[in-house]
Formats: C-alpha cells, sequence, structure tokens
C-alpha cells in the first residue's frame, strides 16, 4: 500500500517539474553569485507538497536504487556527489535518507575528517584523489576537498601544518585552490565522472535551535561538541568562504545546488531528485552482448534445464 501510495505521488511530479524544482537551486554559473539570495527556509513554493513529501523520498529512493543498478551494470559512469554544510545541517540524514534503498556495493561514502600527518605531507587535494569513485559507482564526499579553501581559510593558521614552502603562502593562495579546484573538477568530468555538490544552507537560527534540541536531549547529546560553538563564533566569515568557492567552481559540468535545509524534508527531496536527474540523463542501458556471451548464456540455460537434481 505505502508503495502504491508513493507511485502516485510521484507521477505528481512529472521530469518537468522535477527540474524546475532544481532550476531554483542549481548553480552552474558563479557570477554575481549571493548565498544572501537563497533562503534556507525556502520550501519551494507550489513546486512540492510537505504532506506528500514522506511519499515522493519513498519513490525517489526506489528509483535511484533502480538507476543505481543500471549504472554498475553499464560500468562507464562514475557520479561524485560532494556534501559541504555547517554544523547540524544535516548531511549525515541527508545521505542516510537518500541513499537507504541502494545497494551499498555500489555505494561508497568517505566522511573526511581533519588532515592526518600523512595527508598533510601531501597536496592538498591528495586524500580526494584516492577517494575518488571507481566506474559504476556512486561516491559520496561527506565534507570534501572544498574543506582547504573553507575550515583553513577561516583558520589560516592550519596552513603550518601543511608545511607549503613559505613564499606559496600568499594572499592568493585561496584563489589558487580554488582555480585547482576547478581543472580537477574539469579533468573529472572529462573522464566520465558526473559531479555534484550540495551546500545544504542552514541558517544560524535553525543551527542554534538544533544546538539546543542536542543539549536538551539524552540521547543526542553526542552529537554536540564544545568545538562546535567555536565554530559558530566564525558563522560570517565562513559564509564569505562558501560564497567565495561556489561562486569561482560553480559550472555545467560540476553544479552546486544550494539547497535549503531549514526543513529535512525539502533538503532530501532536492538532493534526491538531483542525483535522479543526472543518472537520468546519461541514459542508462545495459552493455550489449557479443554472439559469444549470449551462446555462452544459452549454454548456461541448457545445462540447468537438463541437469538431473
Amino acid at each position: 500500500m505505502q508503495q502504491i501510495v508513493a507511485q502516485n505521488a510521484i507521477r505528481h511530479l512529472s521530469t518537468k517539474e522535477l527540474r524546475k524544482l532544481l532550476h531554483r537551486y542549481r548553480v552552474t554559473d558563479g557570477k554575481g553569485f549571493q548565498l544572501k539570495d537563497h533562503d534556507p527556509t525556502d520550501t519551494a513554493g507550489h513546486l512540492i507538497d510537505k504532506h506528500h513529501a514522506a511519499a515522493l523520498l519513498a519513490g525517489g529512493v526506489e528509483h535511484l536504487s533502480t538507476l543505481q543498478e543500471k549504472l554498475y551494470a553499464q560500468d562507464r559512469w562514475a557520479v561524485l556527489c560532494v556534501f559541504q554544510a555547517m554544523d547540524a545541517a544535516g548531511k549525515d540524514g541527508t545521505i542516510k535518507h537518500v541513499l537507504s534503498g541502494v545497494n551499498p556495493q555500489g555505494v561508497h561514502v568517505t566522511s573526511f575528517k581533519a588532515p592526518s600527518v600523512e595527508e598533510m605531507r601531501h597536496d592538498f587535494l591528495w586524500r580526494a584523489i584516492r577517494a575518488l569513485p571507481e566506474r559504476g559507482k556512486i561516491g559520496i564526499f561527506n565534507r570534501s576537498h572544498y574543506e582547504e579553501a573553507l575550515v583553513v581559510r577561516v583558520h589560516p593558521d592550519l596552513l603550518e601544518k601543511q608545511h607549503l614552502p613559505h613564499e606559496l603562502v600568499t594572499r592568493k593562495i585561496w584563489d589558487k585552490r580554488l582555480t585547482a579546484i576547478v581543472g580537477f573538477e574539469h579533468y573529472l568530468a572529462q573522464q566520465g565522472t558526473v559531479i555534484l555538490k550540495f551546500f545544504l544552507n542552514l541558517s544560524k537560527e535553525e543551527q542554534k535551535r538544533r544546538f539546543l534540541e542536542r543539549l536538551d536531549e539524552p540521547n543526542k547529546n553526542w552529537k554536540f561538541s564544545p568545538a562546535d560553538l567555536t565554530e559558530r563564533s566564525y558563522w560570517d566569515e565562513y559564509q564569505r568562504a562558501y560564497e567565495a568557492a561556489i561562486a569561482a567552481t560553480a559550472a555545467p559540468h560540476a553544479p552546486w545546488f544550494v539547497v535549503p535545509a531549514d526543513n529535512k524534508w525539502v533538503t532530501r527531496l532536492v538532493v534526491v531528485a538531483a542525483i535522479i536527474d543526472a543518472l537520468d540523463r546519461l541514459d542508462l542501458k545495459p552493455q550489449a552482448l557479443t554472439a559469444t556471451e549470449l551462446a555462452n548464456l544459452d549454454e548456461a540455460r541448457q545445462a540447468l534445464e537438463t541437469e538431473d537434481c
């Protein structure tokens, strides 16, 4: 019954409507981009209905599972989904809900924490390169290579730990890192990696509410760290850093989606819709079998049908 409800709800969101929804949040050209133009509380107006949200998400996850199987079978494309956000924006929950029905063999999630000593002794893209998805798979970056132009930009003292030559640490280092990311993502796109970047756009007021919830509810205490408050004090600096990163790196082959994050049901629907749309555009089909492979299948069928159990 639940599946029928989901399918009926999905029918109300046609391909045209889905792409209209995504157009609301997709950024493919950073010229003139400003975060203030994107409302964290937005619920997409008449395009989606909160009452259908659960069914839409269930149907979307089911559709994504089917597309992921085709992606895996075709073995030609890879998909890289990058998630960036302020603390408590819901990255973990979004990833969990969106990928809940996908075959774990076809997905690899990498959570980027503070760099290790080994990672800091390499270039800033090194650890991201090592975690890239192989063909046929979906790779999820929970935080990513962008941290080096976000956290490190807000806390430039961290550069000292990276053992860079002093003459390379100039005011232009952030522009140069973003330029390097543009080149890196262009290269990946040319090699068959579909890149989708999600900034979960949380308001400062909603972050406060979620922090208090974590403090008030014992079963959520583990989610809170005193460091969260420290980072919150740099809110404006982070907003400027995100704005600069999105403006510099948004491109048709590597779009950003500035996803409203104050309402989790909106966040999850937009993310699953974006991945579905990207996979649909690939027109995925299994590879055609050769005559020899088809003959081998016929032989296998005959052997099974004549087998004496």
